[in-house]
């Protein structure tokens, strides 16, 4: 299994910002402490390349992202402010999940720390999100025909509303979204299936949605690999998720991801997605147990 980190996943912001850049730096360090990896399942992505990119991405968008032009506007619909440094976070970012892909094709599964920046459309930004990485890992994958069909399962508890935009016409990637009804963003786009949660919902009816989705997608769709996006911010613990879900249900719904593609010999890319717990602990263990269910299932290979 290898695992896509970068020390510049953890990019700095002001002491009061509410998105925890902390966990990237945090989770690797949890998982090699405990031995659940070794340093050798760790890599360093590089930079996307723009030809990559601009595979997914609108090029006036792109140029205004690179050359550090977004107006005042995009950078309040994004979150962070604008830096070189910001910039190329969200490309290195870009190319682990293309590596992780690649990997899992060849290994079964592939782990990066970030990632998940669903929010991203071809032309714009938002929620934290500069570049959509699903979009442009897919997008890479069916260029240079490494599969024919992807299955992206996004269970962050806000829709990939970037992702469902991006590949609405196109029936080479399906989505997959169950996420919070009335939660951000408040504009849905519409999924291949769409499953608005009521707020909340529980552990024992939010894993029994997903036992009753989850199969029969994969029969009907017949992934040649999946994207899963594991946000963490279902945990009843979130400050801005509404749900119930407590952390051994968060593992459940992971080890229940993970076994439907096992089962039917379906390579996956994981990327982490949301967490916004008030104690960083409860973050960082709910997505090092992700890990730890992925190797359980798949093994180390």
């Amino acid at each position: 299994m290898k695992i896509a980190y970068h020390d510049i996943y953890t990019h700095p912001l002001p002491a009061d910002h509410r998105f925890p850049m902390v966990k990237y730096e945090l989770i690797p360090a949890q998982l090699l402490r405990e031995g659940v990896v070794t340093p050798q399942h760790l890599f360093e992505p590089e930079p996307a390349a723009e030809k990559v990119i601009l595979l997914t991405h609108e090029q006036a968008y792109w140029e205004r992202l690179r050359d550090q032009q977004l107006s005042p506007r995009e950078q309040r619909q994004i979150g962070f402010p604008q830096s070189p440094a910001l910039t190329m976070r969200e490309i290195v970012i870009a190319q682990g999940t293309i590596d992780i892909a690649l990997h899992a094709l060849d290994h079964g599964l592939g782990f990066n720390v970030a990632g998940g920046t669903h929010h991203a459309f071809a032309a714009r930004g938002e929620g934290f999100c500069l570049l959509n990485d699903f979009g442009i890992a897919a997008g890479y994958l069916l260029q240079q025909k490494k599969v024919k069909q992807i299955l992206i399962i996004d269970l962050d508890v806000h829709q990939g509303n970037g992702t469902a935009a991006l590949f609405e016409n196109k029936p080479q990637v399906f989505t997959f979204s169950m996420h919070g009804a009335h939660n951000y963003p408040f504009h849905k786009e519409s999924s291949d299936v769409d499953i608005p949660l009521p707020d909340g919902m529980t552990t024992g009816p939010y894993l029994q949605l997903l036992e009753d989705t989850l199969p029969r997608l994969i029969n009907t769709v017949k992934p040649d690999i999946a994207f899963y996006l594991s946000g963490v911010d279902i945990l009843e613990t979130d400050k801005f998720g509404k749900l119930k879900v407590t952390a051994a249900g968060c593992r459940q719904r992971d080890e229940m991801v993970f076994h439907e593609l096992y089962k039917h010999n379906i390579p996956c890319a994981v990327a982490m997605g949301g967490g916004y717990s008030p104690h960083i602990r409860d973050i960082v263990n709910a997505h090092c147990e992700t890990f730890k269910a992925g190797l359980q299932i798949y093994g180390d290979n």
